[in-house]
């Protein structure tokens, strides 16, 4: 009984697929990383030009070790709209920076004292659960309609929504399962290119943003301007995206079926991680993280080579230059890719609940059970907490209650208050 061959981290991809691999990563990240700076009212070309870069310096930092496509983070909105609305974007380009810098001693500071301390404050039973939550908090976003989700759960809902998005689907699923050879590792881009063409045949796309635009772009480059209060407004997220890239090289580690914590570090990533954005901001351009979307096509395709992502690198920074290749892409309906991620952040959740299952998580254990069933609620109850300017809920809420129990259960065991055993 044969099995969908797997593409190692460190090997070669065959030239005939290292290009559709490759525009797999970039159509999966494309939606949601141009949509942050069409919230801040900026030019998308710099940052697909510093997304690009961005990963570029992630796989050179991190020796080539950790495959991981960094986007445009959504971590930032809210602190940087309040930024942008009180003195303009180029004082949240300085937060930015400043808060690139600070994310990079934090990776010193863990280079120093080590990794260990994550078992404590997000032991197994918590951090299943918030790896869980990364695909499950966006899974509505798949149907919410917009440039990024099927158009179905909205008012303008229409059948054709509905056969575009079950057509991308359903090649998804079934191509994963189905496809052998070539086409079992592109399962992914060949249900983009169907559902694509579906949309086409429905009369939902709109080919004039590729016919009016330039043959060729320049991405608007702008120097960050710092002010004490924007930074301040914007240190409170470091706990956000610190927590958030422990839960993706977590995801990743799982999927890869490698430890990534260990091997490059995460001391690594998260210094690659944090300088990215902090050069990002510098010239123009968001803060970058790493991307979800993109950990869910490898986990599909079981393609994990850093040279697809390099390549998807690539093109992101074409893109940046050639302004029909970034039109095109823009044109792909929501339809189509809320019919993908449907099926990529499912598989982002499944490795949270298989991240508890190999770790044997006790749950015949209180505390166990208990944060796990705290990290879930808070993180799918829709609570949100405004703390310094920072809205927190779902996966970020999950993880700070998560972290705060964590603490409190361990603090109690070496007071020896708990009142369970130590037998298992």
């Amino acid at each position: 009984m044969s099995t969908k061959k797997m593409i190692q981290v460190d090997e070669k991809v065959p030239g005939k697929l290292l290009i559709p691999l490759s525009l797999q990563h970039t159509f999966a990240m494309f939606g949601a990383s141009v949509l942050v700076p069409i919230i801040f009212g900026i030019d998308p070309s710099i940052v697909l030009l510093m997304n690009g870069i961005s990963t570029l310096l992630f796989i050179l930092i991190t020796k080539g070790k950790a495959p991981a496509y960094l986007g445009s983070s959504f971590a930032f909105i809210g602190p940087t709209s309040i930024i942008i609305a009180n003195q303009g974007f180029q004082y949240a380009q300085g937060a930015f920076v400043v808060l690139g810098i600070i994310g990079c001693l934090l990776a010193l500071l863990i280079h120093r004292v080590g990794t260990k301390w994550i078992d404590i404050v997000l032991p197994p039973a918590a951090m299943g659960a918030v790896v869980a939550l990364i695909g499950l908090e966006l899974a509505g976003n798949t149907v919410q309609g917009g440039s990024i989700g099927a158009n179905l759960m909205t008012d303008t809902a229409a059948t054709q929504d509905f056969i575009v998005f079950f057509i991308t689907l359903g090649v998804a699923i079934l191509g994963s399962v189905l496809f052998k050879g070539f086409l079992s590792t592109i399962p992914i881009l060949i249900s983009i290119i169907v559902g694509y063409l579906s949309a086409i045949a429905f009369g939902m796309v709109d080919f004039t943003p590729v016919l009016e635009t330039s043959l060729f772009t320049m991405p608007h480059f702008q120097w960050a301007k710092f002010d004490v209060h924007a930074i301040l407004t914007m240190l409170p997220v470091l706990l956000v995206l610190t927590s958030e890239h422990i839960g993706h090289q977590v995801v990743t580690s799982n999927v890869i079926g490698r430890d990534l914590m260990k091997d490059p570090g995460l001391h690594r990533s998260l210094f690659a991680d944090y300088f990215a954005s902090a050069l990002s901001g510098l010239i123009g351009g968001v803060p970058t993280t790493t991307y979800g979307e993109n950990i869910g096509v490898m986990a599909i395709t079981r393609v994990y080579s850093v040279r697809v992502i390099a390549g998807a690198a690539i093109f992101s920074i074409c893109m940046a230059f050639v302004g029909p290749l970034a039109a095109l892409i823009s044109t792909i309906p929501g339809d189509v890719i809320g019919g993908v991620t449907f099926l990529l952040y499912g598989m982002i959740g499944t490795s949270g609940l298989r991240l508890l299952v190999e770790s044997k998580v006790d749950y015949s254990k209180s505390k166990n059970l208990i944060l796990t069933s705290i990290v879930f609620v808070a993180g799918l109850s829709g609570l949100t907490v405004n703390f310094a300017g920072v809205e927190l809920k779902g996966m970020i809420l999950a993880s700070v209650v998560g972290i705060i129990l964590s603490i409190c259960f361990y603090l109690f065991d070496k007071a020896g208050w708990m009142n369970e055993t130590t037998e298992d």
